[in-house]
């Protein structure tokens, strides 16, 4: 038995010896981001260019070497990145190149926000535009002197030899060209601190709106361009905006985009969720990569859309995407991964855009047999669903009330129809190879998906909802809330790393607030303030009362950034804004609440200008120019009624609630055994109680049909 137990050691240890071998065989290459986490930065482990990831060894290597850092900056599921590493990464005469003469970085721009805004930033300064992949060329010191987007081979061949012979003959020019552009990054986007008295009104607001008209795309919805980008968060703004001010066109553009949206090619017809944007002006093609951060905020949106028109078509779009969320980016344990590969293999086994998603006209006829022409009817298996080399992107250009009255159907037909035909086509794809999934979590994305659960919560009723919500938060409290009070920023197997950044605070914070208006739970309100605090105390500036991304305790690099202007996901500045807000109110905190106004204050006349860009300020603001209620929910159902008022849509409201005594200041001394009384104040006056949560809503917003 001893010799046979020996005879299996030994066959294991050449086994394993062997497998590493033949691992060494097949990698021809390998780098330093072999040790990394980061799906990203793995991709690029087996590459001959000796990449490193951004660390300490990294950067002193580059100036006791005195060698030009290579800053290349992309992330999982960009396309174009994976194009440039096959032109250019992957081949040994480029890679000779940049071993040669340069420190070669590779940063995932999803774990690394603060690296990639910096030289983000130099090259929109150095250009006029920017995108992923960033390639940046920066001195030894790490400040840049070159930079651009994605490179053919031959156009990033002759740069490295350029900037390298550049650098080696005259050094100070190079270095004089740095100075510069340092100044300007770090000038770009400052705030000037304004002094004038705080003074917010409809009037302005009004006029903002007015300038945004004009790029509004009436027809197809989104902004008028050859591309459309979703924008949720802004989307969100103008279904505010037009219902609280009466504003019938703003919310017929709303409810047009949402639709289009929904009946798109960007929308994933058969496993539902939505794609990044569409390269065309009427959200058919996508570009097919799926974000964590687009379909959670797009969840949110649905979902206080639906509250406003009940329209089906909204909810089954929020039931359809939380599904795919459910499916394809949610971990076990309650966390969410970040993105999916817009490239898969295709039948002939060559990488291809789209490839998981796309159909032919043969394999639709076999699989849909009979059904076939009316499928083809409703996804428009035609010249208009045509995308490129006989393929076919589904999409609708008609409701299904209209589609089944067309066909002589009824809607419980078409719905069995529907349904019958997704069954085949998912079944057909999973034998597809599928998409790679950038595994990683991020505390900030995961944040915005705890919202979107909320939002869905909210609008449906669904306690599976509360309980993926509960799930989640959960998830960040047990693993990437540190016990000094900060939060990491990424985790992945098993392991949280990355000191936060002021989007993490932002997020979080914005999402237990959420978390505790659905279940009164008053320790996601005071995980919400304590990680305020934090923020306050670690990334805001003093003068202007705004928040740096990075923390004052992390490592410096050429520039501390602040994040002020609102992109797909809104600023960290402009949340911080909203949370300081409401939980001013929450606490009666006067010191919040000056926060909140002062920073408001500073950004106002950028705001004005330039609404797009600034949407989640406009919707701060748009709580000091219209009424805004604190509801206080005080009694043994105070639950209950709570899910009663939010089947409403009120987004100038915050809830405070609670089936007990509370020492909360809006439910202080308001309890009252075996009773439930909703409390309605504005600016700290309060009405009489109310018993009936219809008569509330009667007096918060008269405008509630």
């Amino acid at each position: 038995m001893r010799i046979l137990y020996l005879l299996l050691l030994v066959s294991c240890f050449f086994f394993s010896c062997n497998k590493k071998q033949e691992d060494k065989e097949y990698h021809k290459y390998t780098n330093d981001l072999i040790n990394e986490t980061s799906p990203y930065l793995l991709q690029h482990a087996h590459n001959p260019v000796n990449w490193k990831a951004w660390n300490k060894e990294a950067l002193d290597q580059a100036k006791k070497e005195n060698k030009l850092i290579i800053i290349s900056v992309g992330y999982s599921s960009c396309h174009w990145c994976h194009v440039m590493e096959k032109e250019s990464f992957e081949n040994d005469s480029v890679a000779k190149l940049m071993n040669d003469n340069f420190i070669s970085i590779k940063v995932d721009r999803e774990e690394r926000p603060d690296i990639d805004q910096i030289y983000m930033n130099a090259v929109q300064l150095m250009t006029g535009e920017g995108g992923w992949p960033l390639n940046c060329i920066a001195l030894p010191n790490g400040r840049p002197i070159f930079g651009g987007t994605y490179f053919t081979k031959e156009q990033w061949t002759k740069a490295l030899t350029e900037i390298s012979n550049l650098y080696k003959k005259d050094p100070n020019k190079a270095s004089e060209y740095a100075d510069k552009l340092v100044k300007g990054i770090q000038e770009s986007q400052l705030i000037a601190v304004n002094n004038k008295d705080v003074n917010f009104n409809k009037t302005e607001i009004s006029a903002a709106v007015k300038l945004w008209k004009e790029h509004l795309d009436y027809k197809d919805g989104g902004l008028v361009g050859q591309t459309k980008f979703p924008m949720p968060a802004s989307l969100q703004f103008l279904l505010r905006y037009g219902v609280q001010n009466k504003d019938k066109s703003i919310q017929n553009f709303v409810d047009n985009t949402l639709t289009k949206m929904a009946d798109g090619g960007m929308y994933d017809a058969i496993g539902g969720g939505f794609s990044r944007y569409s390269v065309d002006a009427n959200w058919h093609i996508p570009h097919f990569e799926k974000m964590l951060y687009d379909n959670t905020q797009l969840v949110s949106l649905y979902s206080d859309a639906y509250l406003v028109s009940k329209n089906e078509h909204y909810k089954k779009t929020v039931y359809e995407t939380l599904d795919f969320v459910e499916k394809e980016l949610m971990a076990p344990n309650g966390a969410f991964y970040s993105s999916i590969d817009a490239d898969s293999k295709n039948k002939e086994n060559k990488i291809e855009e789209g490839a998981y998603y796309v159909w032919d006209k043969k394999e639709l006829q076999v699989l849909l047999k009979s059904d076939y022409p009316l499928f083809q009817k409703y996804y428009n298996i035609n010249e208009h669903g045509l995308w490129e080399n006989q393929k076919y992107v589904l999409f609708k250009n008609q409701s299904d009330k209209d589609f089944a009255a067309k066909n002589k159907l009824t809607s419980a037909q078409l719905d069995s129809k529907i349904k019958n035909w997704k069954q085949i086509l998912v079944s057909a794809r999973n034998k597809r190879s599928r998409p790679h999934v950038d595994d990683k979590t991020l505390t900030s994305w995961n944040a915005l998906m705890i919202k979107g659960y909320v939002a869905a919560y909210r609008a449906f009723k669904n306690p599976h909802y509360k309980e993926i919500a509960l799930k989640s938060a959960n998830f960040i409290v047990d693993n990437q809330l540190q016990k000094d009070g900060s939060l990491n920023h990424s985790y992945k197997e098993g392991k949280s790393s990355i000191s936060g950044f002021s989007e993490d605070y932002a997020t979080v914070a914005d999402a237990f607030i959420s978390l505790y208006e659905i279940t009164l739970d008053e320790k996601w309100l005071t995980k919400s303030k304590q990680l305020t605090d934090y923020a306050i105390k670690h990334f805001q500036d003093e003068k202007s009362n705004l928040f740096y991304f990075t923390s004052k305790t992390s490592a410096n690099l050429i520039a501390r950034k602040m994040e002020i202007v609102d992109n797909v996901i809104p600023s960290s500045n402009s949340i911080l804004a909203h949370n300081l807000f409401l939980l001013g109110h929450y606490y009666s905190n006067d010191i919040y609440t000056k926060m909140s106004q002062s920073m408001l204050n500073n950004v106002k006349v950028n705001a004005l200008e330039s609404p797009m860009e600034y949407y989640n300020w406009l919707d701060l603001m748009l709580n000091y120019t219209n009424d805004y209620f604190e509801v206080a929910i005080s009694g043994k159902d105070a639950v209950a009624k709570t899910n009663q008022l939010q089947s409403y849509y009120l987004p100038n409201i915050l809830i405070a609630g609670s089936a007990k005594e509370s020492k909360l200041p809006l439910l202080e001394d308001r309890f009252v055994e075996n009773e439930t009384y909703i409390y309605i104040c504005v600016n700290k006056a309060c009405k009489k109680p109310e018993v009936e949560i219809a008569t509330a809503v009667g007096k918060i917003n008269r405008t509630i049909k």
